[in-house]
């Protein structure tokens, strides 16, 4: 069979077998051993096991339950209404300031976690009923959150950025410095709607939020500059010299556990066990769909389907940038029904050397998939971020989320634009922190 019609195939029954209900990892095993026994034969099981452990043998992997520990330790605590607690005070004078709160809450929750449900979660649980007490209209209250859940995914330390780190063998140092500017420009825009579509409305004074003496502002500050401090001093170990991201990401995990402890009073074993299971829990899953799509790509190297792929691609005849808007609409199209782990392992190590002969930056790559796979996460049908908000405000319905989510998700559009006229966006703090790629 055809090389390109056997690809073909392949999609469709990955399709299929991932749409009954099978978990990611397992479905992309079943789809590589079933098409590997019917084309290779049974002896090419026998590569399996070793392809399944050896993808899992990489040092930087440790980074991933760490980062893990680091967002369940924080997610665990008061940790998230603390900090929209802090951002409401200090910004009460601005009109749609609670808005503003829950977006700047959001990101300063995603740079600790790294995890977008879990900071939709701990922002959203006291933000939404606060917003919508004092007049704030419902898609409004939850669909800024949804989205502002997001940014966990991009601003660093993020676990998509490792993961795609790996399947690429792109430096986890750059892409994390990558995702920075992108990250605020993106809070920007957020923050920019949010202030506009309040004004339009003509109740600027009426949502706007109660007044704080500064004692109240700056009383609160102690419960949450400690963690911050943890985020600073992870970036400065990694990019310092100091530690490689796994160490720092250990250290960063052990420091957020000490102070969830000190601060926040978590030293009852129970609880203590709940962050460690869960987190164990989460890191399972993530690194068994990684060493599942080491399977699944060895699959489609052995049946030569990738490189006929990028053979048939590069013959196109067509504007870089008309390629990498195809590129676009299939990663939209992917996000919309897998989650964002498992789509860079199935799409990256494919979509690389398409985009790197086309002359695009692999390092400005990633942060333009991951935006894309952010649309994902506030896009039905799986769209876990509107079901997370849906769990956190069930008399709030999934269409008024949605509705609510769009204009951020117009947001994200502008910023990829904005990325492709200008990449210097993504690529200029890594090339200034860690020098110039070669």
């Amino acid at each position: 069979m055809d090389p390109l019609t056997l690809g073909a195939l392949v999609a469709l029954v990955t399709i299929l077998v991932l749409f009954s209900g099978v978990s990611v990892a397992i479905g992309l095993l079943i789809v590589s051993a079933g098409f590997l026994i019917i084309f290779d034969g049974m002896r090419s099981l026998e590569l399996m096991p070793e392809i399944l452990f050896g993808k899992l043998d990489n040092f930087a992997l440790l980074s991933i339950p760490m980062f893990i520990i680091m967002g369940s330790s924080i997610a665990s605590t008061r940790a998230g209404a603390d900090l929209y607690e802090a951002l409401e005070r200090w910004l009460s004078r601005v009109p749609g300031g609670l808005v503003v709160s829950n977006l700047g809450a959001c990101a300063l929750f995603a740079a600790m976690s790294g995890s977008s449900p879990a900071t939709c979660a701990a922002i959203g649980k006291m933000g939404i009923p606060e917003m919508r007490k004092r007049g704030y209209p419902d898609g409004v209250a939850a669909g800024s959150v949804a989205a502002g859940g997001t940014l966990g995914i991009l601003i660093p330390p993020s676990v998509t950025m490792i993961v795609y780190g790996i399947a690429t063998e792109t430096s986890i140092g750059r892409l994390f410095l990558a995702g920075v500017f992108p990250g605020l420009m993106l809070v920007g825009l957020f923050m920019a709607w949010s202030l506009y579509s309040t004004w339009r409305s003509g109740e600027a004074s009426r949502l706007s939020a109660g007044s704080y003496t500064w004692a109240e502002r700056f009383e609160i500050l102690p419960r949450v500059l400690p963690f911050l401090a943890i985020i600073l001093g992870v970036l400065y170990a990694m990019y310092g010299g100091i530690a490689t991201p796994s160490e720092t990401a250990a250290v960063g995990a052990l420091l957020c556990l000490l102070i969830a402890m000190i601060i926040y009073k978590l030293w009852h074993p129970a609880e203590l066990w709940v962050v460690l299971r869960d987190s164990t829990k989460e890191s399972v899953m993530i690194l068994f769909i990684i060493a599942a799509a080491g399977v699944f790509s060895y699959m489609l190297s052995s049946l030569f389907i990738t490189q006929s792929i990028a053979e048939w691609i590069g013959t196109f005849d067509v504007n870089r940038w008309v390629l990498m808007g195809a590129v676009n609409v299939f990663l939209l199209i992917a996000g919309f029904f897998l989650p964002p782990v498992a789509v860079i392992l199935m799409a990256a190590p494919i979509l690389l050397p398409i985009i790197t002969s086309a002359g695009f930056d692999p390092i400005w790559f990633a942060v333009v998939l991951t935006i894309n796979m952010e649309i994902g996460l506030i896009s039905p049908p799986v769209g876990l971020n509107l079901y997370v908000i849906n769990g956190i405000a069930p008399d709030i319905p999934l269409k008024t989320i949605l509705l609510g989510s769009l204009p951020f998700v117009a947001c994200m559009v502008i910023a990829i634009i904005l990325l492709c006229l200008f990449p210097g966006i993504a690529t200029w703090l890594p090339n200034a922190v860690m020098g110039t790629s070669i």
